[in-house]
């Protein structure tokens, strides 16, 4: 494995160096993010079993929940057992056609998790303003329509950055000081004006993080509007508690995204092992606390899953 400081570059790969300036530390910042992770995987694995084996879970909701299940899955395994390797093993080896695919579907997992926010959204707008309509409007052939949409959408938002990637020429250091291939970051190694990887990879992803999340705003704007016209204090609380699973999992997503990409783009006194740090926090996180903050604010999810305990210890 080439040294971490080598300024020779082999096209065959490039060298994944971990937190820069926090090397020492590897190993005890490892024991925090391998036990994030094992949570991320249980708990996301078990919501989609919960949603799949449960009959009363089959509604538009948990189907979208259960979407957004399987994008922090990708996202944080496409990232975490990588960077725990690093933390373990020291400096790592990953071939170029490896860190364009991990580039591809790091980028992806974030494009489809707002895609699926802007979907939940949408299916507490037609819940709270439109009930009479719900099952009409989000119909399973819909959802699929919806899903299919999210994937494709994300796809060529994304696949740019590979292309622009694959016809940098490299020519200085092999030595990417991350965790992980994320776009700008390979791309500075290059021997080249960057201008254009610069600008697509700044402007179109936060673009569209920024439309998916106004109309999101512009959902919510309306689920408030017709809260308020509601007659009781107990019936517009009782509607309100319907989206704040929805509303905590946007700012677990949007608040850490617009930081993280504005630090990098503006945060130019920040030290990097601090833009490094949150960057690995950020793909491991929401897939922690997703799960949980649906299991503990939706009823549905509660009573089903003390069902499913109850009957697997026998207990009723």
């Amino acid at each position: 494995m080439a040294a971490p400081n080598s300024t020779t570059f082999s096209h065959l790969s490039f060298v994944l160096v971990g937190i820069p300036g926090l090397e020492p530390w590897h190993p005890w910042i490892s024991i925090p993010f391998a036990l994030m992770y094992t949570v991320a995987v249980l708990g996301n694995c078990g919501l989609l079993l919960l949603i799949a084996t449960q009959r009363r879970l089959h509604e538009p909701m948990f189907i979208f929940l259960s979407m957004l299940a399987v994008a922090d899955l990708l996202l944080s395994t496409t990232t975490v057992p990588n960077t725990l390797a690093i933390f373990w093993f020291g400096p790592k080896d990953i071939s170029f056609s490896s860190c364009l695919t991990q580039v591809f579907f790091v980028h992806f997992g974030f494009a489809v998790e707002s895609a699926i926010l802007l979907a939940m959204g949408f299916d507490r707008y037609v819940a709270v303003c439109d009930p009479l309509r719900y099952t009409t409007v989000l119909t399973n052939e819909k959802i699929g329509k919806i899903a299919t949409a999210i994937v494709v959408r994300s796809f060529f938002i994304i696949v740019p950055d590979v292309f622009l990637l694959k016809w940098l020429p490299f020519c200085a250091s092999n030595v990417i000081p991350h965790s992980y291939c994320e776009h700008i970051g390979v791309a500075r190694l290059a021997c080249a004006d960057i201008s254009l990887n610069i600008w697509f990879g700044f402007s179109v992803p936060i673009l569209t993080f920024i439309l998916d999340f106004v109309f999101i705003a512009v959902s919510y704007v309306l689920i408030l509007r017709a809260v308020f016209k509601l007659p009781t204090k107990e019936a517009r609380l009782k509607t309100l508690s319907t989206c704040a699973s929805h509303f905590c999992i946007i700012l677990l997503f949007y608040v850490p995204a617009f930081f993280t990409l504005l630090t990098h783009r503006f945060g130019h006194n920040i030290p990097k092992h601090i833009h490094i740090l949150l960057a690995d926090l950020y793909v491991l996180v929401p897939p922690v606390l997703n799960p949980v903050v649906y299991g503990m604010k939706t009823k549905q999810l509660r009573e089903q899953m003390v069902c499913v305990l109850s009957q697997t210890w026998k207990w009723c």
